[in-house]
């Protein structure tokens, strides 16, 4: 029987985790150890779609290799009785380098999932982006997550006037970045996708029902709190008169012709702090940068559009030194650890954004697993600086690094 504690709080709130919920979090000790968690508690063809990567998920594996091929050479005799994670983003101090990637249809591994981890990065000190297609609206997450840094992801749809109203919102709603993300001129081919028959709303079919037949605490939950809408995303089209109508027509909309001229002028009309998401060649980084954007973010979309795209830690020092220091450069993709942070910061990125490890904390259990996975990911950090002999964030350079091979 399912759980029912799961949903301590009304219909509106993201329901609080269940006693036997909670305890599990607190032995989870890792990212991975949230995985498994997730993994436990979602249907096969939700949480593979969170997991999944395009085709053969080269690219998926190869950004988690990247982080592996570089060792630490640590110093020691350092003062590291205090140490201070803090560092400036966009301008604004964040408690540590880090962010929460825009990750879509979170609604789906918990109910108000936007919400829960907008809060949990609230409370963290650190931004958090919502997506386009998230199950939570752009002015929701602004009322339910006050005080959150938040920042609004864009995708240029064929309908420029619709993505532009979605902008216009986050700036009313005082978002304080735009993310427009450039590496989606079609959508990846997800296999794992393809084989569960995943699709929004969920079709039952004899492939992937047994996998929803076997959640029941996930089942009760939707059933409790309705199947999530992808809120954004209401009237994009007339006939999107349901989830499934309104997420077809979002895959087939992508505007494939979207250019530099497009980005100039979004620049030109949002007046607060821009970010580009998809870079990986420094030439478009350069481009980025006289742009005047604010920030810059080295993603090949978690391994999910173009398979056998170079891996974004093996990107990022190109891209760092094609801009010269004239803007935030964050990276995205195979951050599991603290000492992966410490990996990125040392070749040169800003800050990390993290995207499956907010999916797997979230759908492990609500707020309060999102809150233990910036726990977990804000020791090791702290751990690994200590370990190292580096005290503050301004101190972690490329000496800290060699590779293994």
């Amino acid at each position: 029987m399912a759980d029912q504690n799961v949903l301590a709080i009304g219909p509106g709130h993201p329901p609080t985790a269940s006693g036997s919920i909670q305890r599990s979090l607190a032995r989870a000790f890792s990212i991975e150890e949230l995985r498994l968690l997730a993994q436990r508690r979602l249907p096969k063809a939700i949480f593979e779609f969170y997991e999944g990567g395009a085709e053969t998920e080269i690219t998926l594996r190869a950004n988690r290799t990247a982080f592996e091929r570089h060792a630490l050479v640590p110093r020691y005799l350092v003062d590291v009785s205090q140490v201070d994670t803090t560092t400036v983003l966009l301008g604004t101090t964040a408690a540590m380098p880090l962010a929460i990637a825009p990750t879509g249809a979170i609604g789906f591994g918990w109910p108000l999932g936007d919400v829960a981890l907008a809060r949990a990065a609230r409370d963290a000190g650190v931004p958090f982006a919502l997506p386009t297609s998230a199950t939570s609206s752009i002015e929701r997450v602004a009322r339910d997550a006050e005080g959150a840094r938040l920042w609004f992801q864009a995708y240029m749809l064929r309908k420029r006037d619709f993505t532009m109203g979605l902008i216009r919102r986050a700036l009313c709603a005082g978002y304080e970045a735009l993310i427009i993300t450039v590496d989606m001129p079609t959508g990846g081919k997800r296999e794992r996708d393809l084989r569960n028959d995943f699709g929004l709303p969920f079709r039952f079919t004899r492939r992937n029902l047994p996998g929803f037949a076997a959640r029941p605490e996930w089942a009760w939950a939707q059933l409790r709190y309705g199947l999530p809408q992808l809120e954004n995303l209401v009237g994009f089209t007339p006939e999107a008169v349901d989830v499934k109508s309104i997420a077809s027509s979002v895959g087939k909309s992508y505007d494939p012709s979207f250019d530099w001229d497009g980005l100039a002028r979004i620049r030109d009309l949002w007046p607060r702090k821009l970010l580009v998401k998809g870079i990986l060649h420094p030439q478009d980084a350069l481009q980025v940068a006289k742009l005047g954007c604010d920030g810059l973010i080295v993603s090949n979309h978690g391994g999910r559009q173009l398979d056998t795209a170079v891996p974004t830690l093996d990107a990022l020092p190109s891209v760092v030194s094609a801009v010269g220091g004239r803007l935030d450069v964050l990276v995205d993709g195979g951050v599991r650890r603290g000492t992966d942070i410490v990996k990125a910061l040392a070749l040169g990125a800003t800050a990390v954004m993290i995207g499956r490890p907010a999916l797997y904390g979230v759908s492990a259990g609500g707020e309060a697993g999102a809150a233990r996975m910036l726990y977990i990911l804000h020791d090791e950090l702290v751990r690994c600086m200590r370990l190292s002999g580096r005290a503050c964030i301004a101190r972690i350079d490329e000496s800290l690094l060699r590779t293994w091979y």
